[in-house]
């Protein structure tokens, strides 16, 4: 878990000045769920970015993403996050939920659930995969 926050921090300061990054009133509700070590932190870096909207198709890719078995069945977790950012035409999901989203196992199943869909599909991927050797 300390080696996953460096690299977050790192990315933060340090790459995401190379990005559009975005996030959703889901990541702001679920950072609000919680009670952890830095969550206010976490809650002020994220109220500073853009929100994308959960506009009313995103529920009906929740529900599919459920009904093939791509996510946990609660809509309003990882499902809702996937579907916003592919509703989005997100090119990233940046998460370190690598049981259900980063997850390279589930990516092929993301991909044609997604096609089937006619959404596009975002890189599911973590803080490391896009961090930059800087020297």
């Amino acid at each position: 878990m300390v080696a996953r926050r460096d690299w977050t921090r790192l990315w933060w300061s340090q790459c995401r000045k190379n990005y559009e990054v975005v996030s959703s009133e889901a990541v702001l509700l679920e950072l609000m769920g919680g009670d952890f070590p830095g969550q206010d932190e976490a809650l002020e870096l994220v109220n500073q970015l853009p929100l994308l909207a959960i506009e009313e198709p995103i529920m009906e890719i929740v529900e599919a993403y459920i009904k093939h078995r791509l996510m946990p069945s609660d809509p309003l977790g990882d499902a809702l996050h996937l579907a916003i950012t592919s509703h989005h035409g997100c090119d990233f999901l940046l998460t370190w939920n690598c049981k259900h989203i980063a997850n390279a196992n589930k990516f092929a199943h993301i991909r044609r659930v997604n096609a089937i869909l006619g959404i596009y599909c975002p890189s599911l991927v973590t803080p490391l995969e896009l961090l930059e050797i800087i020297e």
